[in-house]
């Protein structure tokens, strides 16, 4: 994976954002934290549209979110064209949208743990997009974003 990678938070997430941080410099990648940077009580969507954002634009290479379940951050960040957020529990749901979706924002619920987080973050970081039928898959989902965000 080259790149950087930009990951935000609400306040559930704030902990786990911080960990992950920490286990992603490990691996060696630049990574830009989107906030919070306390626990105090923060709004999802304004996280989740400064990682897409990022993302969308190119200036970070691939973005995660962290919230209560991840269900809120994964809308949010869905409504920018170009990103594919994808709310992933476990290391196969990670490697799947990855290998299938070209996943470009990893979602995840703070349930999950940190341990089980940092876990998916490798898998997701280490995945490679298929291409191949699935190339043909994104190019639907393209078209559709171009009619709906004229």
């Amino acid at each position: 994976m080259t790149g950087n990678i930009i990951i935000g938070s609400d306040h559930r997430g704030c902990a786990m954002k911080a960990a992950l941080i920490e286990f992603i410099q490990g691996l060696g990648m630049t990574v830009e934290d989107a906030g919070p940077f306390t626990d105090a009580p923060a709004d999802y969507p304004e996280f989740a549209a400064k990682v897409a954002r990022a993302v969308a634009s190119g200036a970070c290479g691939r973005g995660m979110l962290i919230c209560g379940s991840g269900i809120g951050m994964s809308v949010a960040a869905n409504k920018f064209r170009g990103i594919r957020a994808a709310l992933c529990h476990n290391g196969q749901t990670a490697k799947m949208c990855r290998l299938h979706n070209d996943a470009n924002v990893l979602v995840m619920g703070e349930p999950v743990g940190i341990e089980q987080a940092c876990q998916m973050a490798r898998i997701w970081l280490e995945t490679p997009f298929e291409g191949g039928r699935h190339q043909g898959r994104l190019d639907m989902i393209a078209a559709i974003e171009k009619e709906n965000f004229k």
